[in-house]
């Protein structure tokens, strides 16, 4: 006898171009709304249930996909299973909400790890398919966590050969070394927790929460005075620098470095190096030893 062609694709109510990833939510989309324990008709339901198993355990795997595209109705037929039940059913009815407290519990025993195919059942008794969170880090810049920013990175999951780009929003203000959590991206629906680790910054050094910079200043600025144009991360500042200031006097800035916890920024410190001319004109002599002079008469 003839076997009797069902188009699975249109059961799923996906194209048959469409990816992997859609035909396994179309599928948990159409289980959720007819899933016998929700369903008004059950009977109806029941029968549309195992419909909807029958084409997701073809379409859901790969091999099988490749076989019912290429053969149709016949795709089984040089060996394997030719019943319509889910292997892991026996022929039985579908698991109803008193086997599995929740549609949750029925997703992780139909579909296993959050990988598209189906995996049948598992046999009572057996350790139940926890949730893992997965860590992974997310480089940025100085800037980045002042203002906040978006950015892609390649995860590789345990067990998949191949990377999954994920973007993670790093919001304005987040503290170094901090975790964004990205819901249901870990292993069996945990969590991917991604830790903002600071890269190294061309102008600033970091000191926990403070940023340092040195700056050179001339003779006559540190023994005159005057102002300063220094760079931060919150634009230029001009800060005024006092006369008699020596070497390696530093200069703090409340506020102006990396975010800490309770909304609070470090501070920003400047330390400032003294530059002493290499070389002197004949008229700049002179001036250095009137100077000299004036010094040592005191």
């Amino acid at each position: 006898m003839a076997v009797q062609y069902k188009d699975y694709y249109e059961v799923l109510g996906v194209a048959k171009t469409a990816p992997q990833e859609e035909i396994r939510k179309a599928f948990r989309k159409l289980a959720r709304e007819h899933h016998p324990d929700v369903a008004k008709d059950k009977k109806t339901s029941e029968a549309k249930f195992r419909e909807i198993n029958d084409a997701y355990e073809v379409l859901g795997d790969a091999e099988k996909r490749k076989k019912y595209d290429e053969l149709g109705a016949n795709w089984n037929s040089m060996g394997g299973r030719g019943g319509h039940a889910h292997p892991g059913w026996g022929g039985m009815k579908p698991p109803s909400g008193g086997e599995y407290g929740n549609f949750n519990e029925f997703f992780e025993a139909f579909m296993g790890s959050n990988q598209p195919r189906g995996a049948g059942r598992r046999a009572r008794g057996e350790e139940p398919v926890r949730a893992q969170n997965v860590e992974t880090e997310v480089q940025v810049t100085v800037e980045e966590v002042l203002r906040g920013v978006k950015k892609r990175i390649t995860v590789r999951l345990p067990g998949r050969q191949a990377g999954e780009v994920v973007e993670v929003g790093v919001p304005a203000g987040m503290v170094p070394g901090n975790k964004v959590r990205i819901k249901g991206r870990g292993i069996n629906g945990g969590d991917l927790l991604c830790k903002a680790m600071l890269q190294p910054h061309a102008v600033f050094s970091v000191d926990g929460s403070d940023l340092c910079q040195s700056a050179r200043i001339s003779v006559w600025k540190a023994v005159l005075g005057g102002t300063l144009e220094i760079r931060t991360p919150d634009g230029v500042v001009r800060l005024k620098v006092p006369a008699g200031t020596q070497p390696g006097k530093r200069f703090r800035l409340a506020g102006h470095g990396l975010p800490m916890s309770g909304k609070r920024r470090g501070d920003f410190i400047l330390e400032v190096q003294v530059v002493l001319p290499e070389a002197l004109t004949l008229e700049e002599r002179a001036c250095w030893v009137k100077l000299q002079e004036l010094g040592e008469g005191h």
